[in-house]
């Protein structure tokens, strides 16, 4: 019997490596390649769609392999991770050249779908949260880190509330308590990464432990969490799901922070998907951060969406926004000015993360310098603006480190710190006498081959350098004879030999320590400076927040300056009264030849509370409706709105049931989905919600729909506690009948007129109740056959004058009705008539004949 064979040493290193990351995918650098074997190999070809092989290794009669070139990660590392794979990046510790038997490989970074910093896997205009989850009996808790940027927040509150959050933070990766899935799995309404851990990590005083040991407190009460235990207990898991994944260098988390539900206006998951804020729901359609992100820094396009999805409901802080805007939009010249800075910035906010990582490369650094630099302009460029001096003082230069990168690190330095050549001449001195070695050494050599020729008179004589040898002088065999006897022979060649000399040798070895040492002295020093960098996380940070706050407000100012937007009056009343309103998206996206017809609205819970709006299909009901909620929205956010006038007391609470939302997948139908929508906006009102319902019962049969519809305007009026404005817009006109009853229901309508048979949209609101829905109008605008379009319209006139209670069986009968298995007598024999003539051989006055022989058919037929 054969003794089994050893794994191949490599193996033996891979299966070491692989064992301290069970479940996470590794990449291992062998050379110029990554390379994936046995069970990541199979998954890496299947994902990435490379080349799968097999090849014998060691003990295995085969191990399935699979790899790319290492230039590519960035290319195919974004596929694995938002494929869900955990990722573990091995690489060469050493360089291959210089290593004594197998090269020292080891994991320099270990990447989770929300664990990353990876350009190639983040998105610059998003942030990358890694979310946990705890379950209590009536509470849930949660944390949210994004590792890139440093932010972390935590909160706590019942499963709608926390899925609000999870809705609108969309985390790329969950992690939660094993024992917890069946929880998750009743709970969870989206798709998303999940990764389990062990029950013990849940454990209040556990996670209390490692925040404060992080943040090196005693008490997490100067973070205003105390009072979260469900949030504390989430944040513990985050910080150890860190440690797991060998993220322990991790300054730049230096705040957790409480998301305060009672700071910004509700949006619930419905509404969000309704007014398409980010994401549209039509393939090529426009959502409204596509509109309102003008932004020029990665900060400024993260931030424009946390304010977009948590709008403010306190008025003091949406005036100070709008002020700043207003500022803006009259100076023109700043501006300008400010946004040729902000474009120079970059992602000052994830370079400082790498530094605290020590993932910052040289040009990492320079880019940090340069953003500073451009901080600094904006501090001279805001001073004495007055709305803006409290920005103005919170911007930190960091002028001692912008003049100690400049001072260290070369304009253009290398990519990698390895290659060389990244530090100034005189920063340190032993540096300088090593590069000067370094670099005279090669004129030393010229000089010394020039030198020998002469001394030897051999005019071909080379110096050159190999690995096995080092430096040589090679000398052709016609020239031998010449060579001085105390040169020392090393290799005979074809046509030349080489030689060696006591004094190229020492020279070689002073050259190659000193490249070995300038090496050492260069990363030393880049350390240095990436340690002082270090120091200034803090004030980075806070100038990455300011910069994007400001860059915020230039997209604001410029978009209102080229849409012609005004400021909102933003109050505590509870008034909302649009003059000139305009839906933002639709205006945008119309014809440059065609204008956008405004609207005036005005609601009022005292006066006009409700209104009833109806018009057919195609006359803007829909549009209107959410034009309203979005001229709020942007005014809550901060933004000048698209209207000649806007004063609005502020919304906490913006309720849409707009469209058809099936849920197929979970056995929903359209109707199901409507009545679960609506049930929940009923549950939530609020004095000072806004609520915004189309088309409400449309799901079921007319007699349902229709008294849902009617109840739920009764109760939106008779509510006990709350009178929130409401928007209803509806094909049922019986609704107009409320407005004789409840006096706080208005009816209105979107005309249209009606010009020979065909009508035209004129998308004006309207006061007064519409009878007519023009749905025939609106199928003949679709194209539909004129015969079903005319016996539409016979079947309807019958409708309108005997009501809706006529029985079905007495409606008039079609007059030419083709029946499927018994075709009509007359029509047989007309189509046979028209067969049997051969329009070919027919002259003229035949034809004439025919005509008139098919007219005379006709007419008996019809009688």
């Amino acid at each position: 019997m054969s003794k089994p064979v050893e794994p191949t040493p490599l193996m033996r290193q891979y299966f070491a490596i692989k064992e301290k990351y069970p479940g996470a995918l590794l990449l291992f650098r062998v050379g110029d390649f990554y390379e994936t074997f046995l069970e990541d190999a199979v998954q890496a070809s299947n994902v990435l769609d490379i080349a799968l092989t097999k090849r014998a290794n060691g003990s295995a009669a085969s191990v399935e392999l699979a790899g790319f070139p290492h230039h590519s990660l960035d290319l195919y590392l974004p596929k694995l991770v938002k494929a869900g794979y955990r990722v573990a990046i091995c690489d060469q510790l050493e360089d291959p050249k210089q290593a004594k038997g197998i090269v020292q490989r080891g994991v320099t970074e270990l990447v989770t779908p929300g664990l990353s910093f990876n350009e190639a896997v983040l998105d610059q205009s998003a942030n990358n949260y890694l979310a946990s989850i705890v379950f209590d009996k009536k509470m849930l808790g949660i944390a949210c880190l994004d590792l890139s940027t440093g932010e972390f927040f935590v909160t706590q509150g019942a499963a709608d509330y926390i899925q609000k959050v999870l809705h609108h933070l969309a985390p790329s990766e969950i992690v939660l308590n094993k024992k917890q899935q069946a929880l998750w799995d009743a709970f969870a309404q989206d798709a998303f990464h999940i990764y389990p851990l062990d029950e013990w990590v849940f454990q209040f005083d556990y996670a209390y432990g490692l925040l404060n040991n992080h943040f090196g407190t005693h008490s997490l009460k100067g973070f205003g969490i105390a009072g979260c235990p469900m949030g504390i207990t989430a944040a513990g898991v985050v910080l150890h799901y860190l440690s797991e994944t060998e993220h322990k260098k991790i300054k730049h988390i230096r705040s957790i922070v409480r998301l305060e539900a009672h700071h910004y206006a509700w949006l619930d998951p419905f509404t969000v998907k309704a007014l398409e804020l980010m994401v549209p729901q039509q393939v090529g359609g426009t959502a409204l951060i596509d509109l309102l992100d003008r932004t020029v820094t990665p900060m400024g396009a993260r931030l424009l969406k946390k304010w977009l999805l948590f709008p403010l409901k306190a008025v003091q802080p949406i005036q100070e926004r709008l002020a700043i805007v207003e500022y803006l939009v009259g100076d023109g010249t700043l501006t300008a000015l400010l946004v040729s800075y902000l474009k120079q910035i970059g992602d000052v906010e994830r370079l400082i993360s790498k530094v605290a990582a020590s993932r910052v490369q040289p040009r990492d650094m320079v880019a940090l310098k340069r953003a500073l630099e451009q901080v600094q302009a904006i501090q001279t460029a805001l001073q004495g603006v007055r709305c803006l001096q409290k920005l103005h003082a919170q911007l930190h230069g960091c002028h001692a480190l912008v003049h100690s990168i400049h001072r260290t690190l070369q304009e253009d330095p290398p990519l990698s710190i390895h290659q060389g050549g990244l530090i100034r001449p005189q920063v340190h001195e032993r540096l300088d006498a090593l590069n000067k070695i370094m670099y005279e050494g090669k004129d030393y050599l010229i000089q010394l081959q020039q030198m020998e020729s002469k001394r030897t008179r051999i005019p071909s004589l080379k110096v050159s350098y190999n690995r096995v040898f080092g430096y040589y002088l090679e000398v052709p065999n016609a020239h031998k004879h010449k060579v001085p006897t105390n040169w020392i022979r090393k290799q005979t060649l074809a046509g030349a030999e080489r030689y060696v000399t006591e004094a190229l040798k020492q020279y070689e070895e002073q050259i190659l320590h000193a490249g070995e040492e300038a090496q050492l002295l260069e990363q030393q020093l880049y350390q240095a400076l990436v340690e002082e960098a270090a120091a200034f996380i803090p004030p980075i940070q806070d100038n990455a927040k300011h910069v994007a706050q400001l860059d915020c407000y230039l997209a604001f100012a410029k978009q209102a300056v080229e849409h012609h937007y005004n400021k909102p009056v933003i109050d505590d009343g509870h008034l909302l009264h649009l003059i000139g309103s305009r839906h933002p998206v639709i205006e945008q996206r119309l014809p440059i030849d065609k204008a956008y017809t405004p609207n005036d609205i005005y609601l009022n819970p005292s006066e006009q509370q409700i209104l009833v709006i109806t018009g057919p299909n195609m006359a803007g009901k829909s549009a209107l409706l959410r034009q309203v909620a979005l001229t709020v929205l942007m005014a809550q956010m901060g933004s000048f709105v698209p209207a000649d006038s806007a004063q609005i007391g502020v919304v906490d609470k913006i309720f849409t049931r707009v469209g058809a939302s099936d849920n197929l997948a979970q056995g929903e139908s359209t109707f199901m989905m409507e009545m679960t929508e609506t049930a929940s906006i009923m549950h939530n009102l609020s004095e000072r919600s806004l609520v915004l319902m189309d088309e409400i019962g449309r799901g079921t049969s007319t007699y349902d729909g229709i008294s849902i519809a009617w109840a739920l305007v009764e109760y939106l009026h008779n509510h006990p506690n709350y009178k929130p404005k409401t928007l209803f817009a509806t094909h049922y006109h019986e609704l107009n009948e409320l407005a004789k009853t409840l006096p706080r229901v208005k009816n209105f309508h979107v005309a249209v007129q009606e010009i020979d048979r065909k009508i035209l949209f004129l998308h004006k609101l309207v006061a007064g109740g519409s009878q007519h829905s023009f749905g025939i109008h609106v199928a003949q605008m679709a194209g539909m056959p004129v015969t079903i379009l005319e016996r539409a319209r016979e079947v309807l006139a019958h409708l309108s004058q005997v009501g809706r209670h006529a029985q079905v069986e007495k409606l008039p009968q079609v007059q030419y009705q083709l029946k499927l298995f018994e075709p009509d007598n007359g029509l047989s024999e007309l189509k046979a008539y028209l067969e049997s003539i051969d329009i070919n051989t027919l002259s003229p006055v035949d034809a004439l004949i025919k005509l008139n022989d098919l007219k005379n058919r006709v007419e008996r037929f019809k009688n």
